[in-house]
């Protein structure tokens, strides 16, 4: 199946009007491939249909967090249950609690707290480790994306400030050299470590296990707090990735999958640590957000965890790995783990998006395939065949 022309998106009523009104029709960055993006009309499971009627299996899944696909029945079921009730308060509500208390029997981490993203969750968490510790340096590692707060962008991006670059320090993925000098310079002032264990934009390749110890190990012994981030990587196992290393963290952040197709934001940590948020502390930690921990939220949450069990995430391990196997028998570069693949061919990214869509498979804008659990065996098939299509197109081994 052939999808309409890229310049049928450009020239829609609707690209025209978010032009008129969005810093070239785009308030979220990571959607955006040139000239326009196709906007999203309705879903269903596996699918997405666009303004012009062209339908996609859907492999963005809004970048994994979609784990069940569009319109998951139960989740609708129970949200609608809650709306009628109010969606937000100026007080706690009981979804909240039972939304923690499942997070905590899954991954074994104390205390709790929710807020709107993925980025909102780093942002606490550091502030957290800077509060533990009395310090303020933090070290991340390069390429990985933990949101959009200055301190985990580049330093040369626009609009963030010199004065980053004092306090956090970027390091090469899986240096170990790298990362001790980092340690040797600034070790006493340390307040965390920031890791991503199977880091998306830098091409989902696993974190080696024994450099995660040795975080782990020189953080414990220098008194600093080691956060590990689980936005994307938390639909890989029940306990959270960490648990397949072997390593407790003090802190994790999540994200995507723990909402339910909804916005949020979780923070899970020793109470050593999380006790710095506890308001009934003098000098506490404060950390609002208005729709933060919401009913509906942490009712989707909930519920889209309850389907997301051992076999569950079994089965998408399984098409994920008939995937790349695929892949790799047609000779298309990728890597990643369980439900997530990032095709690392040397093409423009652009291109290689527009030629899968046309095709009927919409990935990320960088080349991330999450699949999902209404999808099939012939789905993924289809999917691999039409990405294997798109890269051949865009390297011209075949017509387009």
């Amino acid at each position: 199946m052939t999808g309409p022309a890229q310049a049928a998106y450009a020239d829609h009523p609707l690209a025209e009007r978010a032009r008129a009104v969005m810093p070239g029709g785009n308030t979220r960055s990571t959607l955006f491939v040139p000239p326009t993006p196709p906007f999203a009309v309705r879903g269903e499971g596996a699918w997405v249909e666009d303004q012009l009627g062209h339908r996609v299996l859907d492999c963005n899944n809004n970048y994994t967090a979609l784990v069940h696909g569009h319109a998951f029945e139960p989740v609708q079921r129970a949200v609608a249950g809650v709306v009628p009730r109010g969606t937000a308060f100026g007080l706690p509500t009981a979804e909240d609690v039972a939304l923690a208390e499942l997070l905590q029997q899954r991954t074994g981490l104390e205390l709790w707290r929710f807020s709107n993203s993925g980025t909102e969750a780093v942002m606490t968490a550091l502030r957290g480790a800077r509060a533990a510790t009395g310090r303020d340096v933090v070290i991340r590692f390069a390429g990985s994306y933990h949101g959009t707060t200055d301190a985990v962008v580049d330093v040369t991006a626009p609009g963030v400030p010199d004065a980053v670059g004092q306090t956090v320090v970027v390091v090469p993925q899986g240096d170990r050299a790298a990362y001790d000098a980092a340690l040797d310079e600034h070790g006493d002032d340390l307040a965390g470590v920031l890791v991503d264990l199977m880091p998306n934009r830098a091409g989902l390749v696993p974190a080696d296990p024994g450099f995660v110890t040795h975080l782990r190990e020189t953080t414990r012994r220098l008194g600093a707090v080691l956060v590990v981030d689980e936005v994307i990587t938390y639909r890989l196992d029940v306990g959270g990735l960490h648990q397949r290393y072997g390593i407790e963290p003090d802190l994790v952040t999540f994200g995507k999958v723990i909402g339910g197709g909804y916005p949020v934001g979780g923070l899970g940590g020793r109470a050593e640590i999380m006790d710095v948020f506890d308001p009934r502390r003098q000098g506490a930690v404060g950390w609002g957000g208005t729709f933060s921990a919401n009913p509906v939220t942490m009712t989707a949450g909930r519920v889209a965890l309850e389907h997301l069990d051992e076999a569950a995430i079994a089965r998408l391990d399984r098409l994920g790995e008939l995937l790349r196997g695929l892949l790799a028998e047609a000779g298309v570069a990728a890597s990643g783990g369980g439900s997530l693949t990032r095709l690392r061919e040397p093409v423009d990214v652009g291109e290689l998006w527009w030629e899968a869509y046309r095709r009927g498979v919409m990935a990320g804008t960088n080349g991330l395939v999450a699949l999902s659990t209404p999808m099939t065996e012939d789905d993924v098939r289809t999917i691999a065949s039409a990405l294997v299509d798109a890269v051949r197109t865009v390297k011209k081994e075949t017509p387009a």
